[in-house]
């Protein structure tokens, strides 16, 4: 008898087995133990079932710190944090980079104008526009402190045609800012834009918050091209003048300023000649 479903089926009951050998305990035995198994099997497949559901969770959560890891850092240099690379390792000297900054005009004069939730809320359509201009562009957003915007191209990722990049993002920005809906001010916004051309340090910086940084007088000379630009005009320096292949933008010369009281010579950045 290998059940007692079986030994039902032959028409036995345990009363009539003797009590005086091993045959009724080795009946009840295996039905006890067939049930312990079932009752274990049930419990190791809703085991399972948890185990899935929570893997599942915790997959999504991996995406979700991706996703916010890859708006901190750069994805190259964050996939060489993951695989436990220091930090410090991701530091590199770049011998040409060209780096944009942008920033609204009169942004002070708009704060009083309006409350600051208004102002957030401003900003976050500006740089979303901006954003997405990005992805049809090889460049990287650096950061956004207030209402300056600030971009790179040839790094983290080295191209060569990164000043040409850089150029046709402008003047997508240019064009693209009349689309911000900007009524609680009365008129539209209007950016600067400026842009310079030069070897710069970029890595990672921080531990709580790290950041990827740029470093270097690049830095410093494209931010003084912004500042000493006009409104809705890309004032581009002499350096990414010169390292954009010729007749691909209209450019005009503007004179000389000084930047770090030394003069330098500067263009405005008009259009492009490329009908493609």
């Amino acid at each position: 008898m290998k059940s007692l479903d079986n030994m039902f089926a032959t028409g036995l009951f345990i009363n009539d087995l003797s009590m005086h050998d091993c045959s009724r305990d080795l009946v009840l035995a295996g039905h006890q133990q067939s049930a312990e198994l079932k009752l274990a099997l049930d419990q190791e497949k809703l085991k399972s079932a948890i185990l899935e559901k929570s893997m599942q969770r915790l997959d999504k959560e991996m995406k979700r710190t991706d996703t916010l890891l890859y708006q901190m850092i750069p994805k190259s240099v964050a996939d060489r944090l993951r695989d436990g690379e220091d930090s410090l390792d991701t530091c590199e000297m770049f011998d040409s980079v060209t780096i944009l900054f942008s920033d609204v005009v009169g942004f002070t004069s708009i704060c009083s104008m309006i409350t600051p939730m208004e102002v957030v809320g401003l900003l976050n359509s500006m740089y979303t526009i901006f954003d997405n201009i990005s992805e049809k562009h090889q460049v990287y957003k650096v950061e956004t402190i207030g209402d300056a915007y600030m971009l790179v191209s040839g790094a983290p990722v080295r191209i060569d045609n990164h000043p040409v990049e850089i150029c046709n993002m402008a003047l997508d920005m240019v064009s693209e800012i009349d689309v911000v809906d900007s009524t609680e001010i009365c008129e539209k916004l209007k950016i600067r834009i400026g842009i310079h051309t030069g070897p710069c340090v970029a890595g990672v910086v921080g531990v709580k918050m790290p950041r990827y940084c740029l470093f270097g007088d690049t830095v410093n000379t494209a931010a003084r091209m912004e500042t000493n630009g006009e409104a809705m005009k890309i004032h581009i320096s002499e350096s990414t003048m010169k390292a954009v292949p010729p007749n691909m933008f209209e450019m005009t010369e503007r004179g000389e300023i000084d930047v770090k009281e030394k003069p330098r010579k500067t263009y405005w950045l008009l259009g492009s000649l490329n009908s493609t």
